[in-house]
């Protein structure tokens, strides 16, 4: 029969085996929170400036900074004035930046039809779609004052905007804002020319009747 000494002895041995555990998970929970305390914040809160905050590293408490005088974008050196601006000495220039041949007509005509024919119609009268729903009417093309006018006024147009028309520098690269000023002299043309001036090729279109296949 088990004695009172060998009950003792078991009760020892599973007391010093719950503590033993006691300790284990104990040493355990320690070796956790160690590491937890290292698991810090930088990932998430980085020393970073989002846009307009606040900076106390600068006198004048701006997180962004000045751009550096005569810093270029790249891209952006604009060293052509008559390009970008479409003025010889302040005025509107009286003249094309490059050369104007059939590929910068034909990108002239569809930027034309994009942007500008909703309100100035295709032929440039001024009757465009949106004309016909309430907007404002512009000018048509064909007015005498707008058949003298500089080149160049039709560029600053686009880009700076003039009356009820927006500005389209935005949606409108600066080639191809000249692009559409040589259409817009194509129009022009084409809407005074005689026969005469009409290539031979071309006048046998003319006696076509409407909608004929060409």
């Amino acid at each position: 029969m088990p004695t009172e000494t060998t009950y003792n002895a078991e009760s020892a041995e599973t007391a010093e085996k719950k503590m033993a555990a006691r300790s284990a998970i104990s040493a355990l929970i320690v070796v956790i929170a160690v590491a937890a305390s290292g698991c810090r914040q930088d990932m998430h809160d980085q020393p970073k400036y989002i846009p307009l905050r606040e900076s106390t590293f600068f006198a004048d408490d701006r997180s962004a900074r000045p751009v550096v005088a005569g810093t270029v974008a790249r891209g952006q050196l604009r060293d052509d004035s008559l390009l970008y601006t479409g003025k010889v000495n302040g005025a509107d220039a009286p003249v094309f930046p490059f050369a104007i041949d059939d590929a910068v007509l034909r990108r002239g005509r569809e930027r034309f039809d994009i942007y500008c024919s909703p309100c100035h119609a295709r032929t440039g009268e001024g009757d465009g779609m949106i004309v016909r729903r309430g907007y404002r009417r512009p000018p048509s093309f064909h007015d005498d004052r707008l058949r003298t006018v500089a080149v160049g006024h039709f560029f600053d147009v686009m880009t700076s905007g003039f009356g009820a028309m927006p500005d389209y520098a935005a949606q409108i690269k600066a080639e191809d804002r000249w692009a559409i000023a040589a259409y817009i002299r194509v129009l022009q043309l084409s809407a005074h020319a005689s026969l005469a001036e009409v290539p031979a090729a071309e006048r046998a279109k003319l006696d076509q009747a409407p909608g004929a296949a060409r």
